[in-house]
């Protein structure tokens, strides 16, 4: 058996929002969008997230976008992001995907994330979640700017080639390879390896999954990476089991101690009562 990976996208499979429209505010207070971009690009997740793209409307979603990054400075953009991380991302990761994100990595599997936002957006929230493989999409840059030119868009079908690159330099089977998405959009990059979960899917990709029998995962606990650890139960889910036992056992007991006692009490002027009764039939 070779090497495998786990390959997750991001939007809604890893994060419980989109990682371009996360950004659109800062982006938008230091001037690089305007309100009418946030709104196209509202719109073009939506149409991503309902799987209603055929390669000519991604194609458009590409050129948009590339015409839309032209001019930007990349330290500025890299400087939002590691400014807003923390607020934007953060609280929104789901407590599910850090769990199985950690349990591919203890199996010794490398974890991938796989997203059609920049690089310079998804290369910080793996490092944030301790992964520091990535395939993205990579703009052009002139001069420290964008150039207005995409090098590679890593969306449909070209999330497939992306991961086939990959096993293909490091030497992953892709049949014992795992890969998680919440889109049909992502169906090539599923259907690249040999265990496919859908995750929150959209109606498109929850029938596909269904047809073929693919594990179906619903994420619904984003909250704080540092919220998680402290919350972490301080006794085995065990050892909290024998703990509710044995205190019901012991409520129980002291409950029924308690009954007797009251009926005792209870009895005890009823006895009184047959005792003088008794001592008066005597005399």
């Amino acid at each position: 058996m070779g090497r495998s990976a786990a390959f997750f996208d991001l939007d809604k499979t890893v994060i419980a929002k989109s990682s371009a429209l996360a950004f659109g505010r800062p982006f938008y207070r230091d001037g690089l969008i305007s309100r009418q971009d946030v709104v196209k690009s509202a719109y073009s997740q939506l149409i991503f997230r309902l799987g209603g793209t055929d390669e000519q409307t991604m194609a458009r979603m590409r050129d948009y976008l590339a015409a839309l990054c032209k001019g930007w400075r990349v330290e500025q953009v890299r400087q939002i992001v590691a400014e807003t991380l923390d607020e934007l991302i953060n609280p929104y990761v789901y407590a599910e995907a850090a769990t199985l994100i950690g349990e591919h990595q203890a199996a010794g599997r490398d974890v991938v994330l796989v997203s059609a936002s920049g690089e310079e957006m998804v290369r910080p929230i793996g490092a944030l979640l301790g992964i520091t493989d990535i395939i993205a999409t990579r703009m052009g840059v002139v001069d420290g700017r964008y150039s207005g030119e995409i090098e590679f868009y890593a969306a449909g079908e070209n999330k497939a080639d992306g991961v086939r690159e990959m096993a293909g330099d490091r030497g992953y089977d892709l049949s014992e390879c795992y890969a998680y998405s919440d889109s049909s959009s992502d169906l090539p990059l599923l259907q690249t390896v040999g265990h496919p979960s859908a995750v929150n899917p959209s109606r498109n990709l929850r029938k596909v999954a269904i047809e073929h029998s693919w594990p179906i995962l619903e994420f619904r606990h984003p909250i704080p990476l540092g919220r998680r650890l402290r919350e972490r139960p301080a006794v085995p889910v065990a050892a909290a089991a024998l703990s509710l036992g044995v205190g019901v056992a012991i409520g129980l007991a002291i409950y029924g101690r308690h009954r007797r006692a009251r009926a005792a009490m209870a009895g005890q002027p009823r006895a009184r009562a047959r005792a003088a009764g008794q001592a008066r039939s005597a005399r």
